[in-house]
């Protein structure tokens, strides 16, 4: 059967294009689908009324928790419970109700996707009752804030990525060692890049100990990752890496209340990015990562590494691996090099 490029050109030209539509296709349903399908369901909120409200607020929060509305899961708390609610992130606002007015309450530390969502329900609840609240941010995040966490996971990975198919291509006789040397490289380089920019972001932003060390967690569990498919598959590892660095923002930038169910278990319930974009926005925050945050990473570098230390041929880098490399001597068995050779 003839290759695909020993066919006539037209025909090369429906393939290519069929193939580029499929691409599309795909990427479209996984990146852009995302957003395009976003609705909120079950987004957990609190009402809060203190154990002396008179009967007409208490009657206002009953009645939010048992309304039968499938966009909002409502919870009934004391103010003090409702701020532990939020400051824990399992609510992402809260509505106070007292006999001098109503206060909507957010937090820096929930995703900006979740705040958002918050406060236009809350807000909405306040005028449909026909009252005036203060809205207050606790622990309020700067722009540069809100979009640091995102950040530099993506960043981490192009970085991992770029440096991990670079080595596969222009390295001659990959080894371990070499792919470890550029792990470590890797890491360094791009936490030095992510806490640079979020210097020139936001000079507040902290850039402590155990910001930078999970930074430098998150970065080597990507890279090696990403090496250890480069050396199973080689440059073909590509077409599963690149499109992982597409799905990250359109997942990972969304609470899980937010994104469509399908979208919810075929994505959001694996992808690593959304564990290290809140794990770093906790931290940003002055909190600390959840265990699953820390050791999804422990457990991704561990793996990466096992498969680069075993011994075995890596993946070819590219179809000119395949070639034979023709000596002198077999050159010279090659037909028509006994006539030059006689003459």
């Amino acid at each position: 059967m003839a290759a695909l490029h020993d066919r006539p050109p037209p025909v090369i030209a429906v393939a290519t294009a069929v193939a580029g539509a499929l691409i599309a296709l795909v990427l479209g349903l996984l990146t852009f689908g995302v957003q395009a399908t976003a609705h909120p369901d079950g987004v957990p909120l609190a009402v809060a009324v203190g154990a002396d409200a008179p009967p007409q607020l208490r009657g206002v929060a009953d009645e939010l928790a048992g309304s039968d509305v499938a966009e909002v899961s409502w919870r009934v708390a004391t103010p003090d419970e409702a701020r532990d609610l939020l400051s824990r992130r399992e609510v992402y606002g809260v509505l106070e109700l007292a006999p001098g007015g109503a206060t909507v309450l957010l937090s820096g530390a929930v995703n900006p996707s979740g705040t958002q969502v918050a406060q236009q329900v809350l807000g909405g609840v306040v005028q449909g009752a026909g009252m005036q609240a203060e809205v207050v941010t606790l622990d309020p995040a700067s722009a540069a804030g809100r979009t640091a966490p995102l950040a530099a996971s993506a960043l981490l990975w192009i970085a991992g990525l770029v440096a991990g198919a670079a080595f596969t291509l222009v390295a001659r006789r990959a080894t371990a060692l070499g792919r470890l040397a550029g792990v470590a490289t890797t890491t360094v380089l791009g936490v030095a890049v992510v806490a640079g920019l979020f210097t020139l972001w936001d000079s507040a932003l902290p850039l402590t100990a155990a910001v930078l060390g999970y930074l430098a967690l998150v970065g080597a569990a990507f890279a090696l990752v990403q090496g250890a498919l480069l050396r199973l598959l080689g440059i073909r590892a590509m077409a599963v890496l690149g499109p992982l660095y597409l799905i990250a923002p359109a997942v990972a930038g969304q609470v899980p209340e937010l994104i469509d169910p399908v979208y919810r278990a075929l994505l959001w319930s694996w992808t690593p990015f959304r564990f290290s974009t809140e794990g770093v926005r906790a931290l940003l925050q002055g909190g600390s990562p959840g265990a699953a945050q820390v050791w999804v990473f422990v457990a991704l570098a561990a793996v990466g590494l096992v498969v680069l230390l075993l011994p075995g041929q890596e993946g070819q880098a590219d179809l000119a691996d395949g070639v034979v490399d023709v000596g002198v001597d077999e050159a010279d068995r090659l037909p028509g090099a006994e006539r030059r050779h006689t003459a």
